[in-house]
């Protein structure tokens, strides 16, 4: 015989969930152990004849061979049925959500998971299996998971149990008969037992958590105490509730809470109860309530954590404001770092709160002149560092406060914002968009860069600057240089390629350069031109209006299309702009204090959501960072850990992250930049199958193994960056660096030099470091189809100092039987395929190391023959 059955004092959830078994086991009976929650009792009393569940006393316990139990793995809650689990032979099947506890029952099947309610486990298996239910079986098991959660409001909930219920809604669950049953009103013994509650009710303060203890007595069993301890704990609105109840030989305990710090499961284990860490319950045959309760409350104050406090999750040191500086001074750091207000510090005291709303109103009647002490808010509402974190929270929402201070003896220790607080209920949360740069102080450097541009770009470029200055002024446009070309102009390096942001007429500017200067002109569309100038690229903006998805606007700004496009750029150091107006040429134009940040050696975005923008700028201040030993600003590397956490760079498109990686491979610090990534994490996100550290020692080599070829005489890689993603690369199977290659869109000339590399090192290697040296040009034959470029690696596995003798002498030896003919002599014998004249060529060349070519004519008689080859292939 198949039986299923659940927990005594039987709620909806265990009610639901055996009738769901039966969905699964259609030949199983219902069996209930004993007494069942009066609401449930209710429910079954309408439909018993629905339900056909019987009473252990109607079953003989000897045919139970099957058992399958739900909602419980506690056999002391299985009343008189415990007795079936004696049998030896006896099969069990668990369905449960409550977490094990040892003594629980074990089975063949244990399905056992955290989810809100036990229903929902099994309305899966129903849904996997395809089972059909009717409606009133649906709302039967919607009743019990929605009594399980709370209606889906209880910290257990998961959206696995949301998507029970969408699922049990689609097959026609009826929601007004479960708010009937979950709604019933209570009895008037349940009242009397609610008001005994109340009365009696004590509150203490453990480890900052907010502690209710509940006890009293009946004569007669009531039930529905789990019911009653959510209404006390909606009353109370405390953070745990803990209700002592006896009733007749037994005292019934029961707990609740809205803290992880409080673990009622825990707790209420110390009495053989269980449950979850928010909702738990125990039965004890004692009914001394008195010292229960004492009791319970010495476990309480044993095992509650002590809660997050304010100085665990404060911001410190903190940026504050003099009471002597002026408003428009302290408006300019608020907007530097994204405040809406800033506490006032005199000699470390914290004298007051300054907001941007006090700024706003000085502003606005002229009064930026004046001391914030004059505006600041002196009442200021503090917390200490030992202030619980649901204390700080509860502080700013009754008083509406945005931060609290965190004060030590008067001083200013730290502060806590609303995000601080948002972060610890929403561990992913993220605030909305906030500004990272400031406008920039009139400084001492950088006010006027005509110096700088005749000083520090070459004589050609400086009449091309000023040639644009006077076109622009002749067509009646505002013209400005801006870009990299101003950041290097500053930094004292010959700049790039001019990039012209054009205020006016853009098309008529660009036309009219062009003519001016000579060059082809080109356009995509009406706001960017390029004009190809001596072998040099000159870009033209033409200002537009609007603003990108994630650049939202600029606070209050009423100013000039120029602050506009300046705002899209990646950060402060790329956002300066120079006149180049005759009038004005030289001028600088700095909204967003890149001047500052270039002083000191800062990368800083411009906004918070400048990586969501464009992920490879996450590349682009790696770069930046380590060309100019400039140090990334801490609220912009928070920004790239965030976006890193988010996988912002995989949603780049691979040509745009291979093109800014190839910069990356330029630049003179190459193994220092690819260090960097693998400590930002980003290096996963670029080769998600290479561990960064199985392949550093290789990188770090590079540059000593390139200054060594150098120093041999032979010719050198024509693309040294190249030896770094070889050197990255290295270790891999050829169809996954090919699939990788294809994925960047490298250059065919490219993926042959690192497919050839990777195909011939290791051959290579075994020849230079054999036990019995190989004949030099022996050696010399295994470097014929080897590209230049993967000569460092190479260089860097052979070991001994002798292995690398004989790599140089082999090398010296292939470059001097190097052929005489050249690609164009193939070409000039007829034969045009790319990939087959580099094959007859290197034929060529081995056979000169065989010595059987010494002449020019030699050497074409052996093309000729390999074309012959070719043709055969």
């Amino acid at each position: 015989m198949k039986v299923i059955t659940t927990h005594t004092n039987t709620d909806f959830d265990g009610l639901a969930a055996m009738v769901a078994a039966q969905k699964l086991h259609p030949d199983a009976a219902l069996v209930l152990p004993g007494k069942m929650a009066q609401n449930v009792e209710e429910f079954v009393a309408l439909h018993v004849d629905i339900l056909e569940i019987r009473k252990p006393s109607e079953i003989r316990f000897s045919d139970i061979d099957f058992l399958i139990v739900v909602d419980t793995m506690q056999p002391g809650r299985l009343g008189r049925l415990a007795e079936i689990l004696k049998n030896p032979r006896l099969r069990v099947h668990v369905y449960d959500h409550h977490p094990r506890v040892e003594g629980d029952l074990k089975g063949e099947l244990e399905i056992v998971e955290p989810v809100g309610a036990t229903t929902t486990l099994l309305v899966e298996e129903i849904k996997r299996r395809g089972v059909p239910i009717t409606p009133y079986e649906a709302t039967v098991l919607a009743l019990g998971i929605y009594a399980d959660t709370g209606c889906l409001i209880f910290s257990s909930t998961t959206d696995r149990d949301a998507e029970a219920i969408a699922f049990l809604l689609a097959q026609g669950a009826n929601l007004g008969v479960v708010a009937n049953f979950l709604g019933r009103p209570l009895t008037n013994e349940q009242k009397k037992l609610l008001r005994d509650l109340l009365i009696s009710a004590e509150r203490h303060y453990v480890n900052g958590a907010r502690i209710l203890v509940a006890r009293t007595r009946v004569d007669e069993f009531v039930g529905g105490l789990a019911l009653l301890s959510h209404k006390l704990a909606e009353l109370e609105q405390l953070d745990a509730v803990f209700c002592v109840v006896a009733m007749e030989d037994r005292t019934h305990l029961v707990g609740r809470s809205t803290l992880p710090e409080v673990n009622v499961r825990d707790i209420l284990a110390h009495f053989g109860g269980g449950g979850h860490h928010a909702a738990a319950s125990a039965t004890i045959k004692n009914t001394d309530v008195e010292a229960i309760a004492a009791e319970l409350l010495q476990v309480v104050r044993e095992m509650v954590v002590p809660p997050l406090l304010a100085g665990d999750i404060m911001t410190s040191p903190v940026k504050s404001v003099s009471p002597e500086i002026t408003v428009s001074e302290a408006n300019r750091i608020m907007l530097r770092y994204g405040h809406r207000g800033m506490p006032v510090v005199s000699d470390g005291s914290l004298v007051g709160v300054i907001s941007r709303r006090d700024v706003e109103k000085a502003l606005r009647h002229n009064l930026g002149h004046a001391p914030v002490k004059a505006y600041m808010s002196k009442n200021v509402m503090t917390v200490s560092r030992d202030t619980p974190v649901t204390e700080v929270q509860a502080v700013m929402i009754e008083n509406n406060i945005g931060r609290l201070p965190v004060v030590d003896n008067g001083y200013l220790v730290g502060i806590v914002s609303r995000t601080d607080i948002l972060k610890t209920l929403h561990p992913q949360f993220k605030p909305r968009f906030s500004t990272l740069y400031v406008k920039t102080r009139v400084p001492s450097y950088y006010r006027d860069a005509a110096e700088l541009i005749r000083r520090n770009l070459k004589p050609e470029q400086v009449d091309l600057l000023t040639v644009a200055g006077e076109v622009g002024s002749a067509t009646g446009c505002a013209v400005y240089l801006t870009g990299e070309m101003v950041r290097d102009v500053f930094l004292g390096s010959p700049g790039g390629n001019p990039e012209l942001v054009v205020e006016g007429n853009g098309p008529a500017f660009a036309e009219a350069l062009t003519r001016k200067v000579g060059g082809r002109l080109h356009s995509d569309d009406r706001s960017e031109y390029t004009i190809a100038h001596n072998g040099r690229k000159i870009t033209i903006v033409a200002l537009r209006t609007g603003f990108s998805e994630h650049g939202s606007e600029l606070p209050n700004d009423k100013t000039s299309a120029l602050r506009h496009e300046l705002y899209r750029r990646d950060f402060t150091v790329n956002a300066l702009a120079v006149g180049l107006n005759p009038d004005r040429f030289g001028e600088v134009i700095d909204y967003f204090g890149g001047r500052d940040d270039l002083h000191h050696g800062v990368v800083r975005a411009l906004h918070s959501h400048s990586f969501e923008e464009d992920p490879v700028r996450l590349l682009q201040a790696v770069q930046l960072e380590q060309r100019f030993g400039f140090n990334i600003e801490r609220e912009t590397l928070k920004l790239i850990r965030e976006a890193v956490r988010d996988r912002l760079l995989s949603q780049a498109p691979p040509d745009r992250i291979w093109a800014e990686f190839r910069r990356l491979l330029k630049e003179p610090r190459v193994p220092a930049t690819l260090a960097r990534l693998a400590q930002l994490n980003l290096w996963p996100s670029l080769f998600p199958d290479i561990l960064y550290w199985e392949v550093q020692p290789m990188i770090s080599g590079i540059p000593k193994a390139l200054d060594s070829l150098g120093s041999w005489k032979v010719p050198q890689p024509a693309e040294p960056w190249l030896c770094y993603f070889i050197a990255i690369l290295h270790w891999k199977n050829l169809v996954v660096v090919d699939e990788l290659c294809r994925s960047y869109r490298l250059r065919k000339s490219q993926t042959d030099k690192i497919l050839y590399t990777i195909a011939g090192w290791r051959s290579a290697v075994s020849r230079l470091s054999a036990p019995k040296p190989p004949a030099v040009r022996t050696a010399a034959l295994s470097l014929v189809n080897l590209p230049r470029e993967g000569y460092p690696i190479v260089l860097l596995m052979l070991e001994k100092k002798a292995w690398k003798e004989r790599f140089r002498e082999a090398l010296v030896t292939l470059y001097e039987h190097k052929p005489v003919i050249t690609g164009k002599d193939i070409r000039n014998l007829g034969y045009r395929e790319q990939t087959g004249m580099k094959r007859i060529r290197e034929a060529v060349w081995r056979a000169k190391l065989r010595g059987e070519a010494t002449t020019r004519e030699e050497e074409m008689r052996l093309a000729r023959e390999a074309m012959n080859w070719e043709g055969e292939r």
